[in-house]
């Protein structure tokens, strides 16, 4: 099956990476972290900001893409300290229902910039 690298307009511009492929109706989107559209870090000490920011970027990729986040049918989060879980829940929670997707929580000690507290990579298939 072939692919397709989407240009997306919804999201900050990349370097080096895309931020979505799609293979047949499902999309594999990169890992999501807190910049705004125009590529400036929101909340910069700040896990609910963040958390926010890349929930939002998700929304509008999927949305952008044909989807919602009612199309995500598994996440993988990486947090960079163990203090970050429930206020990262707190924040997951207002924008997904149960039943959530399926997620794995990791705990690392940093991410591309230290700044980022957070970041979401999911796997959504369009209806």
């Amino acid at each position: 099956m072939s692919h397709e690298i989407l240009k997306l307009k919804s999201v900050h511009p990349t370097m080096g990476y895309s931020h979505c492929a799609k293979a047949g109706n499902t999309l594999y989107i990169a890992g999501q972290v807190a910049k705004d559209k125009s590529g400036t870090i929101v909340g910069r000490g700040n896990l609910r900001a963040q958390a926010r920011q890349i929930y939002e970027n998700l929304q509008a990729i999927l949305e952008e893409a044909g989807g919602s986040l009612k199309s995500i049918v598994k996440m993988t989060t990486y947090l960079t300290h163990p203090a970050y879980v429930e206020p990262y829940r707190e924040m997951r929670n207002g924008f997904f229902k149960e039943p959530m997707p399926p997620n794995t929580l990791v705990v690392v000690n940093s991410l591309a910039d230290p700044e980022f507290l957070m970041e979401v990579e999911a796997i959504a298939v369009l209806d």
